[in-house]
């Protein structure tokens, strides 16, 4: 698997990036005492989240003496917490779409205005680099990534789909527009796994009047 939800690959990535995600601006030091981690590997994971775009760091501000912390916050898409390197994997992403779209017209373009069109995109993208097989039905606004690839992992199971719910709704912020993840729905099967979508209230002229 390359870069993206590659760089969740391993439990302790995981186990960091659900901490980040809990609570922003956390250090190296309160990492290690969440994870049990040697401080080199803490620093080594969180640079591998830093280069997939799901993790921003900023200097603290100190107004007495010693050396400001590094503080590591997950990067959600708003104008808070953007990953310069999430928000160039979403431009990227729309400027393919875009072209795909013009040598191949789809359905798509009848149901979602462009600024949803390009979060798919972006979505689209990120899931596939990562091994899924995303399948997304625009109407319904739902994205099918059945089998789940972490169906076996049934001990953590339950963080990694937290963490991955939270991973995608970033990556729908950062490319901009109306599009939200609500959450996954619930199934008997556990390698069953669909994520619904939705509007935001204030947005739904993204839907195309007459096509919903």
């Amino acid at each position: 698997m390359s870069a993206g939800y590659s760089a969740i690959s391993s439990y302790s990535r995981v186990e960091i990036m659900h901490l980040v995600q809990q609570r922003p601006r956390r250090t190296i030091a309160e990492l290690v005492e969440a994870t049990g981690l040697h401080p080199n590997t803490v620093r080594e994971h969180v640079h591998r989240l830093m280069d997939a775009g799901y993790v921003i760091a900023e200097t603290e501000r100190r107004t007495t003496r010693g050396r400001p912390r590094v503080l590591y916050t997950a990067a959600t898409g708003d104008a808070a917490a953007s990953s310069p390197v999430a928000a160039q994997r979403a431009r990227d992403a729309a400027a393919r779409g875009d072209l795909l779209r013009r040598v191949y017209p789809s359905a798509a373009e009848e149901v979602l205005e462009p600024e949803a069109l390009h979060q798919l995109d972006a979505l689209v993208e990120d899931l596939s680099e990562a091994g899924f097989d995303p399948l997304i039905d625009e109407r319904t606004l739902t994205v099918d990534l059945t089998p789940c690839p972490h169906a076996t992992t049934a001990d953590h199971r339950g963080m990694l789909c937290r963490v991955h719910v939270g991973l995608m709704d970033g990556v729908l912020t950062q490319a901009g527009g109306p599009l939200k993840v609500d959450g996954i729905a619930p199934s008997c099967d556990p390698a069953q796994c669909v994520v619904q979508l939705s509007l935001q209230a204030d947005a739904s002229s993204v839907t195309r009047s007459g096509r919903e």
